[in-house]
């Protein structure tokens, strides 16, 4: 077993990963209290009738792949905007110059954005298969 000793150390090494999960896991727990929505019943910490079933019932706004879909889908939008205004200056309906670059120019941001996240996802996807169980 020379990736568990290669981590850190042995029995040691485990425990301070457990210790370093059961970190995370709180931070993660206290997080999701802090961004959870607030009903009428949950304003000051205080139950009201039906104690925690609200909050059981009530599921996330959007979950990482509706989050991910709306900002591609906003991209494309961005692209999408962009070609409508560059097609309509190559045509001359468009006289301003400085709109049809500044359009063009958000679109290459928006997609290196997109493209850097694509990359740190790969990445961390990458990491996670290389670890050892």
């Amino acid at each position: 077993m020379s990736g568990i000793s290669g981590i850190g150390g042995g029995a040691g090494g485990i425990q301070q990963i457990m210790a370093m999960r059961q970190q995370i896991i709180q931070r993660n727990e206290l997080l999701q209290q802090i961004h959870a929505p607030k009903g009428p019943d949950q304003a000051g910490g205080v139950a009201g009738v039906g104690g925690a079933a609200p909050t059981e019932v009530q599921a996330p706004a959007q979950g990482f792949a509706d989050t991910l879909k709306t900002a591609l889908d906003n991209v494309n939008a961005v692209q999408a905007k962009s070609d409508t205004i560059t097609d309509a200056y190559q045509r001359g309906e468009v006289t301003d110059v400085a709109s049809v670059m500044l359009a063009r120019q958000e679109a290459g941001v928006a997609f290196e954005a997109t493209m850097q996240v694509r990359n740190k996802l790969l990445s961390a996807y990458q990491d996670i298969m290389r670890m050892g169980v």
